[in-house]
């Protein structure tokens, strides 16, 4: 018994060593990725500061550009994912950074609501699959037992981008006005959107496939990756008989698409409306003003999500991390709806911002432990495009219930029954799945 103890420590030493390698390559890169696309969605939602006006677009027709978005990202969203497991993430990410990085960049030509609608779309189709690729990508690169830290720590670009886009987005929008007689939100798409072009050149460079492919890990390394992404197989068997259409009809998949579709409802409001709810609540049209507020939420965020990720991957708990956040974001909202001080109503905005943040990164460890290799990149590609269905008809909702009743708190009301709805189908399907763990989960950093 000693014996074997003593055998096993320096495997398990080596295994985590080389998780914190691939991480210490991968996430970084990644990491900065994901902030560029992150950016791309928070900036209309200050553009729209200014651009509403100058374009004459009430809330419901800017919801709809928001939507419309969204329209063009689901329709691509799924064949992108079985392009990249096709030609490889290296040559199809890309392919999406550098011709969504042109799109984007190219929404600050719009003339009337009809041009906006058209870019935004384009943007959608260009960008379609980013974030399902990547997801698949991790999971390639990093053992079921790591996964929840992985995504923690590439997704806490998005509140780095909210809280660091928030500010910038603020001094182009006064600062950059009229320059070269060209308005503020013009040189807000251009210099927000034209970065992800030399970014996709790099990726395709920097980018290994798989392990086997990476001249930065020894052939001992990737075989050792490769054995424990090998070793998570056989909690799959069940599933591997059943062709991947059926394995997608799955009662499970299903209620964690729609899960989905309710979070993802919250995560696009905050990145779509939260700088209006933030200009609403101070009373303050200040620009770099309203830009430093919106920052305070997506600060707290950082802090919490490492930590949440840490937590579920050595508990190996998932269903109540994902549960209580979802919670905490549904909060959040009653704050922001019904607090009388808008300290109070702020604080909301954080709850909501943390509670979000925090259960998307725990959520995308449920689907990969359903679903075998074959239909894995379908089935996180579905799973994604039926939540950003939620990204894709929230703008609207909650700009025609705005229009319609002077005020956020009814589409607010609208946000927090879809979270309690995402907190049942979550407790639903944690209690019908099984993922055991190949290997244990000791907490390791992925950058150490």
């Amino acid at each position: 018994m000693h014996q074997k103890s003593v055998d096993t420590a320096p495997a398990m030493a080596e295994r985590l060593r080389i998780i914190a390698k691939v991480g210490r390559r991968l996430i970084p890169f990644l990491f900065i990725l994901y902030i560029i696309n992150y950016l791309d969605r928070i900036n209309i939602g200050f553009a729209a500061l200014s651009m509403n006006k100058d374009l004459g677009l009430s809330a419901t027709a800017f919801g709809f550009a928001s939507t419309i978005f969204y329209i063009g990202y689901v329709a691509c969203e799924v064949p992108s994912n079985l392009l990249m497991v096709r030609y490889g993430a290296r040559v199809w990410l890309a392919r999406i950074l550098v011709s969504w990085g042109i799109a984007s960049a190219a929404t600050m030509l719009v003339f009337d609501s009809s041009s906006l609608y058209l870019a935004r779309f384009l943007v959608g189709v260009m960008e379609a699959g980013f974030v399902p690729g990547v997801l698949l990508y991790l999971s390639y690169w990093f053992p079921a037992s790591h996964r929840a830290r992985a995504n923690a720590f590439l997704m806490m670009a998005q509140p780095v981008a909210m809280a660091v886009g928030s500010g910038v987005s603020g001094l182009i929008l006064e600062n950059a006005h009229g320059l070269f007689a060209v308005q503020g939100w013009r040189w807000l798409f251009l210099l927000e959107g034209l970065p992800a072009v030399p970014l996709g050149i790099m990726a395709y460079f920097y980018l290994s496939d798989r392990p086997e492919k990476a001249k930065w890990l020894t052939p001992a390394e990737a075989d050792t990756l490769n054995g424990m992404l090998a070793a998570e197989k056989p909690a799959a068997r069940a599933t591997d008989s059943l062709s991947v259409w059926k394995q997608l009809a799955d009662k499970n998949i299903v209620m964690l698409s729609l899960a989905y579709f309710c979070l993802v409802n919250t995560i696009n409001v905050n990145a779509t409306w939260i700088p209006t709810i933030v200009r609403s609540v101070l009373q303050s049209h200040t620009f770099s003003y309203v830009g430093l507020v919106t920052a305070i939420p997506a600060i707290v965020t950082l802090v919490l999500m490492p930590l949440w990720g840490v937590s579920s991957d050595r508990k190996q708990e998932r269903c109540w991390h994902a549960v209580a956040a979802l919670a905490l974001a549904a909060i959040g909202w009653q704050l922001v709806i019904f607090a009388p001080q808008p300290e109070f109503r702020l604080l909301g905005l954080v709850c909501t911002t943390a509670g979000a943040f925090c259960a998307m990164s725990v959520f995308w460890t449920l689907p990969q432990t359903l679903l075998s290799e074959a239909a894995r990149p379908a089935g996180i590609a579905v799973i994604s495009a039926v939540g950003l269905m939620g990204s894709a008809s929230s703008p609207s909702v909650i700009g025609y219930l705005r229009d319609l009743t002077g005020n956020f708190s009814a589409g607010l009301l609208y946000s927090t029954v879809l979270l309690v709805i995402s907190m049942v189908l979550v407790v639903i399907v944690a209690k019908r799945r099984s993922a055991p763990s190949a290997y244990p989960a000791p907490v390791a950093e992925l950058g150490k």
